[in-house]
């Protein structure tokens, strides 16, 4: 597969500044061919001027501005306009080692039921070592996502599952989309090398509101993908969870037998008959 063309989709939301070392990662690829769409997100920072040069030192980049609409939009954007049959995020922060790409390629050519390659991670930052994540399996991905967004996958799959959810505005949309793209088969496979290089940064504590968030996009899934967490946990993802981890107030409302009532219509049928107050 040494001549297959690697779209590289690049989203950039006030990452500006990290930008240069996430292109420059892409520039020094040992497989020369491939295209690297930067995504500017609305950006407001210094994206688009450090973008334009970029484009001067290789042809290979390509720019595109967009109204901020959330991460997943911007990938679709970036991926509907790619020119590539297989796909790597990147975000604008991250880098990439200079042979994972090759390295990937030679995992497709090997083994033509293969959806999706990824491989070891390091983090960098104000946090530094080995990123050590769970191997895959289908049962682990139903319970927590260990598939960072810089893997590959084809061009042709994204189309068929629809590509990212636009609808998952609070974050999880990798998790999401990991899920659409694998429940239904494929293989996947993980290279035995550091390929991806994860930056951590200093944020802020999560608040309530964040948190609240994040369950409305488990939820979300819950509903969405209600048959492959029942096939994979035998219960929703949304009870499953909150059996598991939720403080006692909202263990007390899954106990209630109208609140489990009203999960298993509205997953498999969109209706509630219980008001129920949180």
């Amino acid at each position: 597969m040494t001549g297959v063309l690697i779209s590289i989709i690049l989203p950039c939301y006030n990452q500006a500044e990290y930008l240069p070392e996430a292109l420059e990662s892409v520039l020094k690829q040992s497989h020369s061919r491939w295209e690297c769409i930067i995504v500017d997100d609305g950006s407001p920072d210094e994206t688009k001027r450090i973008a334009d040069e970029w484009l001067i030192k290789d042809s290979r980049f390509s720019y595109i501005k967009i109204k901020n609409r959330g991460l997943s939009n911007a990938r679709n954007v970036g991926i509907n306009k790619a020119k590539g049959e297989i796909i790597l995020p990147l975000d604008a922060d991250d880098k990439i080692a200079d042979n994972y790409i090759e390295l990937s390629l030679e995992e497709f050519r090997k083994d033509e039921t293969v959806k999706l390659v990824y491989c070891k991670a390091q983090k960098f930052g104000i946090e530094q070592g080995i990123w050590v994540l769970p191997n895959f399996s289908l049962n682990k991905l139903a319970q927590i996502n260990m598939i960072f967004c810089a893997s590959f996958f084809y061009k042709k799959d994204w189309l068929d599952i629809g590509g990212y959810d636009i609808n998952m505005v609070y974050g999880l949309e990798d998790w999401e989309f990991w899920i659409s793209l694998l429940k239904n088969g494929g293989t996947v496979k993980k290279i035995d090398s550091i390929g991806f290089y994860y930056r951590v940064k200093k944020v802020s504590m999560i608040t309530n509101l964040q948190k609240e968030q994040k369950e409305e996009m488990l939820q979300y899934m819950s509903v969405k993908h209600a048959d492959f967490f029942v096939k994979q946990l035998g219960s929703f993802y949304a009870l499953n969870k909150e059996l598991r981890t939720l403080k006692r107030a909202y263990m007390k409302k899954v106990n209630n037998k109208k609140y489990v009532l009203n999960l298993f219509l509205k997953t498999f049928f969109g209706i509630s008959i219980f008001n129920i107050r949180k």
